[in-house]
């Protein structure tokens, strides 16, 4: 069985701006409601996609320098923006597609999340976007 493996390295662009150097953790799900389209006759149930109901679930370490991670979405909560995933940070292409969502909601932004000793992180989830993936 064919494998395989690389190093996770993933390119993390926010409304614009590369956070991969802050980005720690990348969770994409694609998801699509189920709509019931069995009709009189159907032997089983059959279903359809209906809406698109994707999430993104980002860990930043928090930076408030210029341009870092709270410069770049403080404007955004509550807000709608695009989020561009890759692979890794080299150019798309088959093997490194990008994944982006357009329109996809910010509701909260933990504005400071501290504990002495550790370095700040914060989680933001981005909810709902149209889902596109390209591979050129």
């Amino acid at each position: 069985m064919a494998t395989s493996t690389y190093l996770s390295n993933p390119s993390v662009t926010i409304n614009s701006v590369d956070l991969s150097d802050q980005c720690t953790s990348a969770t994409l799900s694609v998801k699509f409601d189920a709509l019931e389209s069995t009709a009189f006759g159907g032997s089983s149930r059959v279903y359809t996609a209906g809406l698109g109901d994707h999430e993104l679930t980002v860990e930043l370490f928090m930076s408030y320098a210029a341009s870092e991670t709270y410069a770049t979405l403080a404007t955004l909560v509550g807000t709608a923006t695009t989020v561009l995933l890759k692979p890794t940070s080299a150019a798309v292409s088959a093997t490194n597609p990008s994944m982006t969502l357009v329109g996809t909601y910010l509701e909260t932004l933990p504005v400071i999340d501290a504990t002495l000793g550790e370095l700040s992180s914060i989680s933001l989830t981005f909810r709902g976007g149209v889902y596109t993936a390209a591979t050129s």
